[in-house]
């Protein structure tokens, strides 16, 4: 289930569909092939629907200059009571893992960002006299 949740983030942050993949295969005159479809929505049980529907209702933690936090587990309880979660640990396991991974890759665009504005600003300088 982690492998599958982690294709269709990745696949939704490149655009990568369903139709995509058939429109590609079409194109290329190849056979389609079910375990290379991406996932959809539909594709995961509900009770991890109800999870990832939990964790993009909690709130973010997001600092101008650190980025995304994570979330704010506030209202955690009160969803849980409101989706009737009857397995606590596996909606806890979701949500964390989907926190986990938005850190990381708020702090990968960041680094982008910070090495970009540190490259920009190396080249308006010029070279250092005495140096070639």
């Amino acid at each position: 289930m982690w492998k599958r949740l982690e294709t269709f983030y990745r696949n939704l942050e490149q655009k990568h569909t369903p139709e995509r993949y058939f429109e590609i295969c079409e194109q290329l005159g190849r056979d389609i092939d079910p375990d290379k479809i991406p996932p959809e929505w539909r594709d995961f049980p509900e009770s991890v629907q109800v999870a990832i529907n939990i964790y993009n209702t909690l709130g973010d933690r997001v600092v101008a200059d650190i980025g995304y936090l994570g979330k704010d587990y506030t209202l955690l309880n009160h969803l849980m009571e409101v989706y009737d979660v009857d397995d606590l640990e596996l909606t806890l396991d979701i949500v964390l893992w989907l926190e986990n991974r938005m850190i990381k890759n708020s702090a990968e665009a960041l680094k982008k960002e910070h090495d970009k504005i540190k490259k920009k600003s190396k080249a308006a300088k010029g070279p250092v006299k005495g140096m070639p």
